[in-house]
Protein backbone atom coordinates (compact mmCIF):
# COMPACT_ATOMS: atom_id res chain seq x y z
CA UNK A 1 0.00 0.00 0.00
CA UNK A 2 1.01 3.51 -0.53
CA UNK A 3 0.86 4.70 2.83
CA UNK A 4 3.48 1.64 4.02
CA UNK A 5 5.87 2.40 1.04
CA UNK A 6 5.51 6.10 2.27
CA UNK A 7 6.40 5.43 5.56
CA UNK A 8 9.69 2.83 5.18
CA UNK A 9 10.92 6.32 2.79
CA UNK A 10 10.83 9.10 4.77
CA UNK A 11 12.68 10.01 8.26
CA UNK A 12 11.52 10.85 11.14
CA UNK A 13 11.09 15.00 10.67
CA UNK A 14 8.70 14.21 7.94
CA UNK A 15 7.11 11.31 9.84
CA UNK A 16 6.35 14.36 12.19
CA UNK A 17 4.34 16.17 9.51
CA UNK A 18 2.28 13.14 8.20
CA UNK A 19 -1.20 12.85 9.26
CA UNK A 20 -1.88 11.00 12.05
CA UNK A 21 -4.11 7.37 12.06
CA UNK A 22 -6.76 9.83 14.24
CA UNK A 23 -6.74 12.00 11.04
CA UNK A 24 -6.92 9.58 8.35
CA UNK A 25 -10.51 8.02 10.61
CA UNK A 26 -11.63 11.96 10.99
CA UNK A 27 -10.60 12.31 6.96
CA UNK A 28 -13.55 8.70 6.82
CA UNK A 29 -15.84 10.43 9.10
CA UNK A 30 -16.19 13.00 7.16
CA UNK A 31 -16.38 12.01 3.89
CA UNK A 32 -19.30 9.46 4.99
CA UNK A 33 -21.62 11.85 6.51
CA UNK A 34 -21.74 13.20 2.71
CA UNK A 35 -23.88 10.14 1.81
CA UNK A 36 -26.58 10.49 4.36
CA UNK A 37 -29.73 12.17 3.97
CA UNK A 38 -32.25 13.15 6.53
CA UNK A 39 -35.66 13.13 6.35
CA UNK A 40 -35.93 16.61 5.85
CA UNK A 41 -33.56 16.22 3.04
CA UNK A 42 -35.05 13.49 1.37
CA UNK A 43 -38.81 15.17 2.34
CA UNK A 44 -37.50 18.45 0.46
CA UNK A 45 -36.22 15.99 -2.93
CA UNK A 46 -39.59 14.29 -2.90
CA UNK A 47 -41.76 17.39 -2.94
CA UNK A 48 -39.65 18.58 -6.01
CA UNK A 49 -41.33 15.64 -7.84
CA UNK A 50 -44.86 16.59 -7.50
CA UNK A 51 -45.02 19.20 -10.18
CA UNK A 52 -44.51 16.62 -12.72
CA UNK A 53 -47.00 14.55 -11.51
CA UNK A 54 -49.40 16.86 -10.66
CA UNK A 55 -49.78 18.46 -14.44
CA UNK A 56 -48.96 14.99 -16.03
CA UNK A 57 -52.00 13.48 -14.16
CA UNK A 58 -54.49 16.32 -15.19
CA UNK A 59 -52.90 16.74 -18.43
CA UNK A 60 -53.29 12.67 -18.87
CA UNK A 61 -56.90 12.18 -17.05
CA UNK A 62 -58.71 15.77 -18.42
CA UNK A 63 -56.87 16.95 -22.01
CA UNK A 64 -58.25 14.42 -24.21
CA UNK A 65 -62.06 15.13 -22.69
CA UNK A 66 -61.32 18.74 -22.50
CA UNK A 67 -59.90 19.31 -26.29
CA UNK A 68 -63.06 17.16 -27.87
CA UNK A 69 -65.54 18.34 -25.10
CA UNK A 70 -64.76 21.88 -24.09
CA UNK A 71 -62.18 23.56 -26.86
CA UNK A 72 -64.77 21.24 -28.84
CA UNK A 73 -62.33 20.63 -31.30
CA UNK A 74 -63.04 17.76 -34.04
CA UNK A 75 -61.30 14.42 -32.80
CA UNK A 76 -59.16 14.23 -35.60
CA UNK A 77 -57.31 17.67 -34.89
CA UNK A 78 -57.11 16.85 -31.13
CA UNK A 79 -55.66 13.33 -31.89
CA UNK A 80 -52.77 15.39 -33.72
CA UNK A 81 -52.31 17.74 -30.75
CA UNK A 82 -52.18 14.70 -28.32
CA UNK A 83 -49.72 12.92 -30.69
CA UNK A 84 -47.27 15.80 -31.88
CA UNK A 85 -47.30 17.33 -28.12
CA UNK A 86 -45.77 14.14 -26.67
CA UNK A 87 -43.72 13.31 -29.63
CA UNK A 88 -42.10 16.66 -29.71
CA UNK A 89 -41.67 16.17 -25.78
CA UNK A 90 -39.93 12.82 -26.51
CA UNK A 91 -37.41 14.23 -28.97
CA UNK A 92 -36.83 17.51 -26.48
CA UNK A 93 -35.50 14.79 -23.46
CA UNK A 94 -32.55 12.92 -24.67
CA UNK A 95 -31.58 16.87 -25.85
CA UNK A 96 -32.17 18.38 -22.62
CA UNK A 97 -30.16 15.49 -20.97
CA UNK A 98 -27.15 16.20 -23.45
CA UNK A 99 -27.15 19.30 -22.45
CA UNK A 100 -27.33 18.78 -18.80
CA UNK A 101 -24.68 16.45 -19.17
CA UNK A 102 -22.27 18.73 -20.98
CA UNK A 103 -23.58 21.69 -17.99
CA UNK A 104 -20.46 23.47 -15.78
CA UNK A 105 -21.16 22.91 -12.59
CA UNK A 106 -22.11 26.01 -10.57
CA UNK A 107 -22.48 26.72 -6.95
CA UNK A 108 -26.01 25.67 -6.99
CA UNK A 109 -25.41 22.42 -8.94
CA UNK A 110 -25.23 21.27 -11.96
CA UNK A 111 -29.43 20.13 -12.42
CA UNK A 112 -30.64 23.18 -10.29
CA UNK A 113 -29.85 25.95 -12.53
CA UNK A 114 -31.62 24.29 -15.10
CA UNK A 115 -35.05 23.85 -12.65
CA UNK A 116 -35.30 27.12 -11.39
CA UNK A 117 -34.81 28.19 -14.85
CA UNK A 118 -37.23 26.56 -16.48
CA UNK A 119 -40.22 27.02 -13.69
CA UNK A 120 -41.58 30.33 -14.25
CA UNK A 121 -42.05 29.64 -18.07
CA UNK A 122 -43.79 26.11 -17.52
CA UNK A 123 -46.25 27.64 -15.46
CA UNK A 124 -47.28 30.00 -18.18
CA UNK A 125 -47.32 27.49 -20.72
CA UNK A 126 -49.37 25.41 -18.68
CA UNK A 127 -51.66 28.30 -17.64
CA UNK A 128 -52.28 29.13 -21.77
CA UNK A 129 -53.13 24.96 -22.44
CA UNK A 130 -56.65 25.71 -20.72
CA UNK A 131 -57.43 28.93 -22.01
CA UNK A 132 -59.73 28.51 -25.01
CA UNK A 133 -58.94 31.43 -27.64
CA UNK A 134 -61.57 33.61 -29.19
CA UNK A 135 -60.78 32.78 -32.32
CA UNK A 136 -61.48 29.23 -33.83
CA UNK A 137 -59.25 28.95 -36.66
CA UNK A 138 -56.54 29.10 -33.84
CA UNK A 139 -57.29 26.73 -31.82
CA UNK A 140 -55.31 23.80 -33.04
CA UNK A 141 -51.98 26.26 -33.33
CA UNK A 142 -52.51 27.63 -30.16
CA UNK A 143 -52.87 24.33 -28.53
CA UNK A 144 -49.77 22.84 -30.28
CA UNK A 145 -47.89 25.92 -29.58
CA UNK A 146 -48.63 25.71 -25.64
CA UNK A 147 -48.43 21.98 -25.41
CA UNK A 148 -45.37 21.81 -26.56
CA UNK A 149 -43.57 24.90 -25.12
CA UNK A 150 -45.10 23.25 -21.67
CA UNK A 151 -43.50 19.98 -22.59
CA UNK A 152 -40.46 21.30 -23.74
CA UNK A 153 -40.11 23.75 -20.50
CA UNK A 154 -41.13 20.47 -18.08
CA UNK A 155 -38.78 18.84 -19.43
CA UNK A 156 -36.07 21.45 -18.25
CA UNK A 157 -37.23 20.41 -14.60
CA UNK A 158 -37.78 16.99 -14.91
CA UNK A 159 -34.95 15.51 -16.89
CA UNK A 160 -32.00 16.98 -14.19
CA UNK A 161 -34.57 16.73 -11.48
CA UNK A 162 -34.87 12.95 -12.56
CA UNK A 163 -30.70 12.63 -12.77
CA UNK A 164 -30.70 14.53 -9.24
CA UNK A 165 -31.23 11.09 -7.84
CA UNK A 166 -27.73 9.98 -8.70
CA UNK A 167 -26.29 13.25 -7.26
CA UNK A 168 -27.84 13.65 -3.60
CA UNK A 169 -25.98 10.69 -2.25
CA UNK A 170 -23.58 7.87 -3.55
CA UNK A 171 -25.08 5.52 -0.86
CA UNK A 172 -27.47 3.16 -3.01
CA UNK A 173 -29.66 2.69 0.54
CA UNK A 174 -30.29 5.91 0.50
CA UNK A 175 -30.92 6.70 -3.01
CA UNK A 176 -33.72 3.92 -2.83
CA UNK A 177 -35.20 5.23 0.49
CA UNK A 178 -35.01 8.73 -1.28
CA UNK A 179 -36.66 7.57 -3.99
CA UNK A 180 -39.45 5.69 -2.01
CA UNK A 181 -40.50 9.31 -0.25
CA UNK A 182 -40.19 10.77 -3.99
CA UNK A 183 -42.65 7.95 -5.22
CA UNK A 184 -44.90 8.79 -1.98
CA UNK A 185 -45.07 12.27 -2.78
CA UNK A 186 -45.01 11.55 -6.84
CA UNK A 187 -48.47 9.63 -6.24
CA UNK A 188 -49.46 12.04 -3.12
CA UNK A 189 -49.02 14.76 -6.45
CA UNK A 190 -51.50 12.25 -8.88
CA UNK A 191 -54.15 12.61 -6.10
CA UNK A 192 -53.59 16.41 -5.79
CA UNK A 193 -54.09 16.80 -9.59
CA UNK A 194 -57.11 14.43 -9.86
CA UNK A 195 -58.81 16.50 -7.08
CA UNK A 196 -58.60 19.81 -8.02
CA UNK A 197 -58.84 19.49 -11.79
CA UNK A 198 -61.47 16.51 -10.95
CA UNK A 199 -63.47 18.38 -8.07
CA UNK A 200 -62.88 21.89 -9.69
CA UNK A 201 -64.04 21.53 -13.28
CA UNK A 202 -66.81 18.51 -11.54
CA UNK A 203 -68.74 21.66 -9.96
CA UNK A 204 -69.10 23.43 -13.21
CA UNK A 205 -69.94 20.29 -15.33
CA UNK A 206 -71.49 21.35 -18.45
CA UNK A 207 -74.88 19.01 -19.47
CA UNK A 208 -74.67 17.27 -22.28
CA UNK A 209 -76.00 17.73 -25.87
CA UNK A 210 -78.50 15.38 -26.39
CA UNK A 211 -77.64 12.92 -30.31
CA UNK A 212 -81.43 11.68 -30.64
CA UNK A 213 -80.52 8.18 -29.72
CA UNK A 214 -82.99 6.32 -30.40
CA UNK A 215 -82.63 4.80 -26.49
CA UNK A 216 -83.26 7.74 -25.29
CA UNK A 217 -86.92 9.32 -26.89
CA UNK A 218 -86.97 11.98 -23.84
CA UNK A 219 -84.12 14.11 -25.10
CA UNK A 220 -84.53 16.50 -27.26
CA UNK A 221 -82.64 19.31 -28.91
CA UNK A 222 -83.01 22.45 -31.16
CA UNK A 223 -81.56 22.48 -34.29
CA UNK A 224 -80.12 26.00 -33.53
CA UNK A 225 -78.03 25.20 -31.04
CA UNK A 226 -74.21 26.36 -31.51
CA UNK A 227 -71.95 23.73 -30.60
CA UNK A 228 -69.66 26.35 -30.15
CA UNK A 229 -71.37 29.28 -27.72
CA UNK A 230 -69.99 29.80 -24.55
CA UNK A 231 -73.67 29.97 -22.93
CA UNK A 232 -74.45 27.14 -24.18
CA UNK A 233 -77.47 25.58 -22.49
CA UNK A 234 -79.54 22.52 -22.67
CA UNK A 235 -83.18 22.71 -23.90
CA UNK A 236 -85.96 22.99 -21.06
CA UNK A 237 -87.25 20.02 -23.00
CA UNK A 238 -84.27 17.81 -21.99
CA UNK A 239 -85.15 15.93 -18.72
CA UNK A 240 -82.04 16.59 -16.79
CA UNK A 241 -81.67 16.36 -12.47
CA UNK A 242 -78.35 18.49 -12.43
CA UNK A 243 -78.61 22.05 -12.40
CA UNK A 244 -77.82 24.08 -15.59
CA UNK A 245 -74.18 25.12 -16.39
CA UNK A 246 -72.72 26.94 -19.11
CA UNK A 247 -69.86 25.96 -21.45
CA UNK A 248 -68.51 29.16 -20.23
CA UNK A 249 -68.82 28.26 -16.70
CA UNK A 250 -67.14 25.02 -17.54
CA UNK A 251 -63.97 27.28 -19.01
CA UNK A 252 -63.51 29.14 -16.56
CA UNK A 253 -63.27 26.08 -14.10
CA UNK A 254 -60.94 24.67 -16.32
CA UNK A 255 -58.59 27.96 -15.78
CA UNK A 256 -59.44 28.00 -12.17
CA UNK A 257 -58.24 24.78 -11.60
CA UNK A 258 -54.82 25.44 -13.81
CA UNK A 259 -54.16 28.58 -11.56
CA UNK A 260 -53.95 26.48 -8.19
CA UNK A 261 -51.83 23.62 -10.04
CA UNK A 262 -49.02 26.65 -10.90
CA UNK A 263 -49.20 27.81 -7.90
CA UNK A 264 -48.47 24.29 -5.87
CA UNK A 265 -45.95 24.22 -8.91
CA UNK A 266 -43.80 26.95 -8.16
CA UNK A 267 -43.86 26.20 -4.60
CA UNK A 268 -42.57 23.07 -4.78
CA UNK A 269 -39.95 23.87 -6.96
CA UNK A 270 -39.18 26.79 -4.59
CA UNK A 271 -38.87 23.86 -1.60
CA UNK A 272 -37.05 21.82 -3.67
CA UNK A 273 -34.12 24.39 -4.58
CA UNK A 274 -34.02 25.30 -0.73
CA UNK A 275 -34.02 21.94 0.94
CA UNK A 276 -31.56 20.16 -1.22
CA UNK A 277 -28.01 20.42 -1.74
CA UNK A 278 -26.64 18.66 -5.16
CA UNK A 279 -23.53 16.79 -4.44
CA UNK A 280 -20.14 17.37 -6.66
CA UNK A 281 -18.67 14.66 -8.68
CA UNK A 282 -15.11 14.29 -7.51
CA UNK A 283 -14.32 10.50 -7.61
CA UNK A 284 -13.74 10.48 -10.94
CA UNK A 285 -13.29 12.83 -14.17
CA UNK A 286 -16.46 13.03 -16.49
CA UNK A 287 -16.00 11.33 -19.57
CA UNK A 288 -16.44 13.42 -22.98
CA UNK A 289 -19.92 14.53 -23.89
CA UNK A 290 -21.33 12.39 -26.26
CA UNK A 291 -23.51 13.11 -29.40
CA UNK A 292 -27.11 12.10 -29.88
CA UNK A 293 -26.37 8.86 -31.58
CA UNK A 294 -23.45 8.18 -29.91
CA UNK A 295 -26.13 8.09 -26.53
CA UNK A 296 -28.72 6.11 -28.42
CA UNK A 297 -25.95 3.16 -28.89
CA UNK A 298 -24.16 3.72 -25.66
CA UNK A 299 -27.28 3.10 -23.20
CA UNK A 300 -29.58 1.04 -26.22
CA UNK A 301 -26.62 -1.08 -26.43
CA UNK A 302 -26.09 -1.60 -22.84
CA UNK A 303 -28.64 -4.96 -22.06
CA UNK A 304 -29.70 -4.64 -18.89
CA UNK A 305 -31.00 -0.77 -19.51
CA UNK A 306 -32.60 -1.61 -23.07
CA UNK A 307 -34.59 -4.43 -21.48
CA UNK A 308 -35.26 -2.90 -18.09
CA UNK A 309 -36.69 0.41 -20.26
CA UNK A 310 -38.51 -2.06 -23.14
CA UNK A 311 -40.34 -3.87 -20.34
CA UNK A 312 -41.51 -1.03 -18.86
CA UNK A 313 -42.13 0.82 -21.99
CA UNK A 314 -44.79 -1.48 -22.82
CA UNK A 315 -46.54 -1.53 -18.96
CA UNK A 316 -46.34 1.98 -19.08
CA UNK A 317 -47.96 2.12 -21.97
CA UNK A 318 -50.84 0.41 -20.48
CA UNK A 319 -51.23 2.30 -17.82
CA UNK A 320 -51.09 5.23 -20.46
CA UNK A 321 -54.08 3.80 -22.25
CA UNK A 322 -56.25 3.35 -19.13
CA UNK A 323 -54.96 6.70 -17.92
CA UNK A 324 -56.08 8.83 -21.33
CA UNK A 325 -59.23 7.45 -21.61
CA UNK A 326 -60.88 6.38 -18.46
CA UNK A 327 -62.86 9.57 -18.40
CA UNK A 328 -64.40 9.20 -21.27
CA UNK A 329 -64.87 5.20 -20.33
CA UNK A 330 -66.67 6.42 -16.79
CA UNK A 331 -68.35 9.07 -18.50
CA UNK A 332 -69.93 7.18 -21.66
CA UNK A 333 -69.71 3.69 -21.71
CA UNK A 334 -70.55 3.13 -17.65
CA UNK A 335 -72.76 6.10 -17.13
CA UNK A 336 -71.49 7.99 -14.51
CA UNK A 337 -70.74 11.32 -16.56
CA UNK A 338 -71.00 12.92 -12.42
CA UNK A 339 -68.63 10.65 -11.10
CA UNK A 340 -65.63 9.95 -12.87
CA UNK A 341 -63.61 12.32 -10.88
CA UNK A 342 -64.45 10.66 -8.30
CA UNK A 343 -63.81 7.70 -9.02
CA UNK A 344 -60.01 8.50 -10.07
CA UNK A 345 -59.50 10.25 -6.69
CA UNK A 346 -60.12 6.88 -5.27
CA UNK A 347 -57.47 5.25 -7.31
CA UNK A 348 -55.14 8.13 -6.62
CA UNK A 349 -55.83 7.87 -2.85
CA UNK A 350 -55.59 3.72 -3.04
CA UNK A 351 -51.89 4.26 -5.03
CA UNK A 352 -50.60 6.91 -2.42
CA UNK A 353 -51.79 4.50 0.33
CA UNK A 354 -49.49 1.55 -1.09
CA UNK A 355 -46.52 3.24 -2.39
CA UNK A 356 -45.42 2.31 1.84
CA UNK A 357 -46.32 -1.41 0.85
CA UNK A 358 -44.74 -1.69 -2.02
CA UNK A 359 -41.15 0.14 -0.85
CA UNK A 360 -41.56 -2.88 2.04
CA UNK A 361 -42.56 -5.31 -0.85
CA UNK A 362 -39.54 -5.16 -2.60
CA UNK A 363 -37.58 -4.34 0.14
CA UNK A 364 -38.29 -7.61 1.02
CA UNK A 365 -38.75 -9.76 -2.28
CA UNK A 366 -36.41 -7.89 -4.17
CA UNK A 367 -37.76 -5.12 -7.21
CA UNK A 368 -37.68 -8.05 -10.05
CA UNK A 369 -40.57 -9.82 -7.99
CA UNK A 370 -42.35 -6.62 -7.17
CA UNK A 371 -42.50 -6.39 -10.85
CA UNK A 372 -44.50 -9.20 -11.64
CA UNK A 373 -47.11 -9.46 -8.37
CA UNK A 374 -47.58 -5.50 -9.00
CA UNK A 375 -48.24 -5.18 -12.69
CA UNK A 376 -50.30 -8.34 -12.98
CA UNK A 377 -52.17 -7.10 -9.67
CA UNK A 378 -54.12 -4.87 -11.72
CA UNK A 379 -55.13 -7.50 -14.49
CA UNK A 380 -58.33 -8.70 -12.67
CA UNK A 381 -59.55 -5.42 -12.71
CA UNK A 382 -59.66 -4.50 -15.83
CA UNK A 383 -60.94 -7.15 -17.11
CA UNK A 384 -64.03 -7.18 -14.33
CA UNK A 385 -64.40 -3.32 -15.28
CA UNK A 386 -65.82 -3.90 -18.35
CA UNK A 387 -67.65 -7.23 -17.73
CA UNK A 388 -69.26 -6.50 -14.37
CA UNK A 389 -72.77 -4.53 -15.09
CA UNK A 390 -72.52 -0.92 -14.39
CA UNK A 391 -72.89 -0.58 -10.69
CA UNK A 392 -70.94 2.36 -9.11
CA UNK A 393 -70.56 0.94 -5.67
CA UNK A 394 -68.51 -2.13 -7.68
CA UNK A 395 -66.68 0.74 -10.02
CA UNK A 396 -65.64 1.97 -6.52
CA UNK A 397 -64.18 -1.05 -5.26
CA UNK A 398 -62.60 -2.37 -8.42
CA UNK A 399 -60.63 1.27 -8.81
CA UNK A 400 -59.52 1.17 -4.83
CA UNK A 401 -57.96 -2.17 -5.91
CA UNK A 402 -56.51 -1.13 -9.17
CA UNK A 403 -55.01 1.88 -7.57
CA UNK A 404 -52.83 -0.54 -5.62
CA UNK A 405 -51.17 -1.98 -9.08
CA UNK A 406 -51.08 2.27 -10.20
CA UNK A 407 -48.71 2.54 -7.26
CA UNK A 408 -46.21 -0.36 -8.47
CA UNK A 409 -46.28 1.12 -11.85
CA UNK A 410 -44.98 4.52 -10.41
CA UNK A 411 -42.29 3.12 -7.94
CA UNK A 412 -40.48 0.90 -9.44
CA UNK A 413 -39.25 2.00 -12.83
CA UNK A 414 -37.50 4.71 -10.85
CA UNK A 415 -36.57 2.78 -8.23
CA UNK A 416 -34.40 0.22 -10.36
CA UNK A 417 -32.95 2.73 -12.97
CA UNK A 418 -30.54 3.68 -10.23
CA UNK A 419 -29.49 0.04 -10.13
CA UNK A 420 -28.86 -0.11 -13.96
CA UNK A 421 -26.83 3.12 -13.60
CA UNK A 422 -24.39 1.38 -10.71
CA UNK A 423 -24.17 -1.88 -13.14
CA UNK A 424 -23.34 0.67 -15.88
CA UNK A 425 -20.62 2.17 -13.90
CA UNK A 426 -18.65 -0.62 -12.40
CA UNK A 427 -18.73 -2.22 -16.03
CA UNK A 428 -17.86 0.83 -17.78
CA UNK A 429 -15.22 2.85 -15.01
CA UNK A 430 -13.59 4.99 -17.61
CA UNK A 431 -16.82 6.23 -19.13
CA UNK A 432 -18.44 8.36 -16.42
CA UNK A 433 -21.06 11.14 -15.88
CA UNK A 434 -23.53 9.79 -18.22
CA UNK A 435 -26.62 9.94 -15.38
CA UNK A 436 -28.58 12.38 -17.23
CA UNK A 437 -28.48 10.81 -20.81
CA UNK A 438 -29.74 7.39 -19.22
CA UNK A 439 -32.40 9.45 -17.29
CA UNK A 440 -33.78 11.40 -19.99
CA UNK A 441 -33.71 8.15 -22.60
CA UNK A 442 -35.85 6.37 -20.66
CA UNK A 443 -38.37 9.95 -20.42
CA UNK A 444 -38.11 9.25 -24.00
CA UNK A 445 -39.03 6.55 -24.49
CA UNK A 446 -42.03 6.48 -22.19
CA UNK A 447 -43.53 9.76 -23.18
CA UNK A 448 -43.06 8.85 -27.37
CA UNK A 449 -45.06 5.66 -26.36
CA UNK A 450 -47.52 7.97 -24.63
CA UNK A 451 -47.92 10.36 -27.56
CA UNK A 452 -48.38 7.24 -29.80
CA UNK A 453 -51.46 6.03 -27.00
CA UNK A 454 -53.21 9.33 -27.27
CA UNK A 455 -53.25 10.12 -30.60
CA UNK A 456 -54.20 6.34 -32.06
CA UNK A 457 -57.19 5.85 -28.95
CA UNK A 458 -58.03 9.84 -30.02
CA UNK A 459 -58.22 8.74 -33.46
CA UNK A 460 -59.73 5.54 -32.88
CA UNK A 461 -62.39 7.44 -31.52
CA UNK A 462 -63.01 9.59 -34.47
CA UNK A 463 -62.95 6.46 -36.81
CA UNK A 464 -65.96 5.01 -34.21
CA UNK A 465 -68.30 7.84 -34.69
CA UNK A 466 -67.37 9.53 -31.62
CA UNK A 467 -70.03 12.60 -30.69
CA UNK A 468 -68.37 16.28 -29.05
CA UNK A 469 -70.90 16.30 -25.82
CA UNK A 470 -72.75 13.58 -26.66
CA UNK A 471 -74.66 12.63 -24.20
CA UNK A 472 -75.13 9.38 -25.60
CA UNK A 473 -72.52 7.55 -27.97
CA UNK A 474 -72.20 5.44 -31.07
CA UNK A 475 -72.07 1.59 -30.10
CA UNK A 476 -68.63 1.25 -31.71
CA UNK A 477 -67.36 4.05 -29.59
CA UNK A 478 -68.19 1.60 -26.60
CA UNK A 479 -66.64 -1.10 -27.93
CA UNK A 480 -63.54 1.15 -29.16
CA UNK A 481 -63.04 2.71 -25.39
CA UNK A 482 -63.42 -1.18 -23.40
CA UNK A 483 -60.68 -2.07 -25.84
CA UNK A 484 -58.74 1.00 -24.97
CA UNK A 485 -59.31 0.40 -20.94
CA UNK A 486 -59.04 -3.07 -20.87
CA UNK A 487 -58.32 -5.71 -23.56
CA UNK A 488 -55.17 -3.48 -24.69
CA UNK A 489 -53.45 -2.57 -21.81
CA UNK A 490 -53.47 -6.47 -20.48
CA UNK A 491 -52.11 -7.49 -23.91
CA UNK A 492 -49.46 -4.52 -23.68
CA UNK A 493 -48.69 -5.88 -19.81
CA UNK A 494 -48.04 -9.44 -21.02
CA UNK A 495 -45.39 -8.47 -23.59
CA UNK A 496 -43.84 -6.11 -20.97
CA UNK A 497 -43.46 -9.14 -18.15
CA UNK A 498 -42.22 -11.21 -20.95
CA UNK A 499 -39.12 -8.87 -21.29
CA UNK A 500 -38.60 -9.03 -17.74
CA UNK A 501 -37.77 -12.16 -17.64
CA UNK A 502 -34.18 -11.94 -19.18
CA UNK A 503 -33.76 -8.57 -16.77
CA UNK A 504 -30.69 -9.25 -15.62
CA UNK A 505 -30.19 -7.33 -12.28
CA UNK A 506 -31.51 -9.57 -9.42
CA UNK A 507 -31.10 -8.67 -5.66
CA UNK A 508 -28.06 -11.15 -5.90
CA UNK A 509 -26.31 -8.87 -8.49
CA UNK A 510 -27.95 -5.50 -6.56
CA UNK A 511 -25.94 -6.64 -3.41
CA UNK A 512 -23.31 -7.60 -5.38
CA UNK A 513 -22.68 -3.95 -7.09
CA UNK A 514 -23.27 -2.20 -4.06
CA UNK A 515 -20.53 -3.84 -2.34
CA UNK A 516 -18.11 -3.09 -5.49
CA UNK A 517 -19.15 0.36 -5.50
CA UNK A 518 -18.09 0.82 -1.84
CA UNK A 519 -15.09 -0.81 -2.36
CA UNK A 520 -13.94 2.08 -5.41
CA UNK A 521 -15.40 4.85 -2.86
CA UNK A 522 -12.75 3.51 -0.67
CA UNK A 523 -10.00 3.47 -2.48
CA UNK A 524 -10.52 6.31 -3.85
CA UNK A 525 -11.14 8.10 -0.11
CA UNK A 526 -7.25 6.14 0.21
CA UNK A 527 -5.68 7.29 -2.76
CA UNK A 528 -6.81 11.27 -1.94
CA UNK A 529 -5.69 10.61 1.81
CA UNK A 530 -2.33 9.30 -0.05
CA UNK A 531 -2.03 12.67 -1.79
CA UNK A 532 -2.53 14.84 1.06
CA UNK A 533 -0.36 13.01 2.92
CA UNK A 534 2.17 13.18 -0.08
CA UNK A 535 1.39 17.01 -0.45
CA UNK A 536 2.33 17.59 3.09
CA UNK A 537 5.35 16.49 3.44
Amino acid sequence: MAKGEGADQFSNASLLQKPSTDDGIKLATKHEPKNRLSVCNKLCYAIGGAPYQITGCAIGFFLQIYLLDVALLDPFYASIILFVGRAWDAITDPTVGFLVSRSPWTRFGRMMPWIVASTPFAVLCYFLIWYVPMVDQGKVIWYLIFYCGFQTLQTCFHVPYSALTMFISSDQKERDSATAYRMTVEVLGTLIGTAVQGQIVGMANAPCIPTGDLNSTDLQVTPSVDLNSTNLLVTPSVNITEPQASLGDLRNAYLIASGVICSIYVLCAVVLFLGVKEQKETCRVRSEPMSFFQGIRMVMGYGPYAKLVMGFLFTSLAFMLLEGNFALFCSYTLGFRNDFQNILLVIMLSATLAIPFWQWFLTKFGKKTAVYVGTTSVVPFLISVVLVPSNLIVIYIVSFAAGVSVAAAFLLPWSMLPDVVDDFKIHNPDSQGHEAIFYSFYVFFTKFASGISLGVSTLSLDFAGYVTRGCTQPAEVDITLKVLVSAAPVFFIIIGLIIFISYPINEEKRRGNRKLLEEQRENEVDSETDSTELNAI
